[in-house]
């Protein structure tokens, strides 16, 4: 039997974007199906967060700090060697063959573009 702190991690969302609209509608969307949802908007605040407590669900902006900025893939690194059992998620809007390749090598779960509909 999982103990009380493994289940609920699974249900704890880290969500690290730099656009505040993206990150209200996709908390309170996440948080509708019963998540609960931290947030950062920046990588260090984001690995803060990391070191107190344990995730289900990373959800990563690629770019958090300019047009050239690959954050997203230092944090997803990060998560990778600290919450191995963490899925990860990065999104971007600068999405390309390439970008999607590098992602996966890191050990994303998944690489979407924006924007998505939520639901998607």
């Amino acid at each position: 039997m999982a103990s009380q702190e493994t289940t609920a991690s699974l249900h704890r969302v880290l969500l690290v974007d730099d656009e505040p609209a993206v990150i209200e509608a996709a908390r309170e969307y996440l948080t509708s199906f019963g998540f609960q949802v931290d947030t950062a908007t920046e990588r260090e605040e984001a690995e803060a967060l990391l070191t107190k407590r344990a995730y289900g669900l990373l959800i990563a902006d690629l770019r958090l700090t300019g047009i050239h900025g690959r954050e997203g893939f230092e944090l997803a690194r990060y998560v990778r060697e600290r919450q191995p059992l963490c899925r990860i998620v990065v999104l971007t809007a600068y999405g390309s063959s390439d970008v999607e390749h590098e992602a996966r090598r890191i050990g994303a779960d998944a690489f979407l573009e924006k924007p998505l509909p939520l639901p998607d």
